[in-house]
């Protein structure tokens, strides 16, 4: 194909259609080619998330990008999640030298907050291996009292009660939202309470901490990990920016070549606007990109 965009569906779970954009360079391929996985607490959030100005980027350096929609939780849980990216990296493998002229050898996964979760669960899980891993303001630990526990952050917004949190959400499988006003009050109610692992898993990770050991991509870090770039910034007030750094020494200690950028005075979500300090950033994980695809 040529310059533009498509949208196809990579899978169906029921009546659910799970659906991925598909944007590639004008120029003709083999090209490198960009999973993207958009945050949203795995609660809300949907492929249209991608920022254009990144998005324009990717595509200006010469890859194809692909941002990809998964089963979204409460109404689906953790393991359906995971296996929709893997699922999602297999189809752009199979399907993508076809379809927009990919060339599976040289693929990148990037993610931005709980997509940033899932793209250091592509590189426990997804065989084989990406050749890179982009992580902003990500996390591999999703039992710690950070996520576990009540958060004072969120406490200091109107308390939601479980009624309106249940009502906010539904029993349907969905793999996108339009918008996160109405889902995100089911997050809030979650941080307030230290609920979301239950919630996204369906298991308690006090009574079953074992069972949560195959969703945290740091306990899982072993030297096949592929070369991974972390971005966040140091007061981010919804992911720990420790969450990148315990991260960084979980790979230093298997001898994976990782880099881990701190945005001084960064926010969750830094990069959400086209500052400075974002431009710099990206920059930076082109030349990352550069240097393994």
């Amino acid at each position: 194909m040529g310059a533009g965009m498509w949208t196809g569906t990579y899978k169906a779970v029921g009546e659910c259609e799970i659906r991925a954009d598909v944007y590639a360079p004008a120029d003709p391929g083999p090209r490198p080619v960009i999973v993207w996985i958009h945050g949203g607490a795995l609660i809300m959030g949907g492929r249209d998330d991608l920022q254009a100005w990144q998005r324009d980027g990717y595509l200006a350096a010469g890859y194809a990008v692909v941002s990809v929609d998964y089963r979204l939780a409460p109404e689906s849980r953790l393991p359906a999640i995971t296996e929709d990216l893997q699922d999602a990296c297999r189809w752009v493998r199979q399907s993508g030298p076809r379809l927009f002229q990919a060339d599976p050898g040289r693929m990148a996964v990037i993610g931005h907050s709980a997509g940033g979760y899932l793209t250091l669960m592509v590189g426990a899980q997804v065989s084989p291996r990406p050749q890179a891993l982009v992580s902003f303001y990500g996390y591999g630990d999703i039992v710690g009292a950070w996520y576990s526990r009540p958060d004072s952050f969120y406490l200091q917004q109107p308390l939601v009660s479980e009624k309106e949190a249940r009502a906010s959400v539904g029993g349907r499988v969905i793999s996108e939202t339009q918008e996160h006003g109405r889902r995100g009050q089911f997050y809030l109610y979650c941080r307030q309470q230290g609920l979301w692992p239950r919630e996204v898993a369906g298991h308690d990770p006090a009574a079953e901490p074992q069972w949560f050991r195959e969703y945290c991509p740091v306990q899982r870090v072993t030297g096949e990990h592929p070369p991974t770039l972390l971005l966040h910034g140091d007061r981010d007030t919804d992911v720990p920016h420790e969450q990148s750094v315990v991260m960084a020494a979980a790979l230093a200690g298997a001898g994976v070549e990782h880099k881990l950028i701190t945005i001084a005075g960064g926010q969750h979500g830094f990069d959400s606007e086209r500052t400075p300090a974002a431009r710099d950033a990206f920059q930076r994980v082109l030349d990352f990109l550069g240097a393994h695809l």
